[in-house]
């Protein structure tokens, strides 16, 4: 997949198919929509072209009440190589592009460089300051520029809730501890990447070693609890592990933000300074205070039991 940046931007050589939009999670309805730009751009002789941005953004227009991430943008451009698509166009989204007017943006994001054919939106797409831009105005727009308009259907739940698969209810499930729900939705288990660092080695010393991963403050986390899940390391091998997220309150009577740990099943060595991947793939149990070291040995033990039973 060719990824076209503000600052490398190589224009098609083809005529495009394009859709635009933040595509954070890159999930099913996401998905479905990419594969109906393939299809077009492959029965039009066209290059089919994702149109998103380096940020969310909220994070420029609202910041105090923007979306946490479910895909930082490196996952992000992995998902969309995945789907096929031929290029991706990544716009540094900042404040003269917050402020750009309906028209502004369709012809230099949405046209400018790309020699867009196609839009394909969802129903409810809205672009331009304040929001002002939708299909309708995007289809007025394109008999003067030159494309077409072909909007979609939100993709609906398999679940039977009447709502569309979304980033929103994908961030609802996850805060509710559904991370098997997201993964529904997603496609895929939720995963989160981060660095491996130091902690206080507490696990070490009862006989559960933990894996303390750094996860930028943008991203999205599910609610505080015990999961099963897998860890990948930098060399793509995976392992079963018990993820823990939460605050530990059986060491820390405070503690103002979570921690997550993952004890890694059947593995022993040194992932200091590690990129690590992790995987949520089903709640076990909310996290709790124990009494002592010897009850909170037995109920990890009992977690990794889980693990296995779970993933094996």
């Amino acid at each position: 997949m060719q990824v076209i940046t503000d600052d490398d931007r190589k224009a098609p050589q083809r005529p495009s198919v394009i859709t635009i939009g933040a595509y954070d999670g890159v999930h099913r309805g996401h998905q479905a929509v990419i594969a109906q730009v393939r299809e077009l751009a492959n029965s039009m002789g066209c290059q089919s072209v994702v149109v998103t941005f380096d940020r969310h953004p909220a994070s420029v227009v609202r910041p105090e009440s923007a979306p946490k991430l479910l895909t930082d943008m490196e996952q992000k451009l992995e998902l969309l190589a995945a789907t096929g698509v031929d290029a991706t166009r990544v716009v540094t989204f900042d404040e003269n592009k917050a402020r750009m007017t309906a028209d502004e943006f369709a012809r230099e994001i949405l046209i400018g460089g790309l020699q867009t054919k196609v839009i394909v939106v969802g129903e409810d797409f809205h672009f331009g300051h304040r929001r002002q831009g939708n299909v309708s105005t995007l289809r007025d727009m394109g008999e003067h520029l030159g494309f077409r308009v072909e909007p979609v259907k939100l993709i609906p739940r398999a679940d039977g809730v009447a709502e569309p698969v979304s980033s929103t209810s994908i961030r609802r499930a996850l805060a509710g501890g559904q991370v098997e729900t997201a993964g529904q939705l997603l496609g895929r288990p939720f995963e989160i990447r981060g660095e491996v660092v130091h902690g206080d080695q507490r696990g070490r010393t009862i006989g559960f070693p933990t894996a303390n991963i750094a996860v930028p403050q943008a991203m999205c986390l599910p609610a505080d609890g015990v999961y099963a899940g897998r860890y990948i390391n930098e060399q793509s091998r995976t392992f079963m592990c018990a993820v823990n997220l939460g605050r530990r309150p059986t060491f820390v009577e405070h503690s103002d933000h979570s921690l997550l740990e993952a004890h890694l099943l059947d593995f022993s060595g040194d992932l200091y300074g590690q990129r690590a991947r992790v995987t949520f793939e089903k709640f076990l149990r909310s996290e709790r205070k124990f009494d002592g070291l010897e009850s909170l040995r037995t109920q990890l033990a009992d977690d990794i039991a889980a693990v296995r039973n779970t993933l094996s």
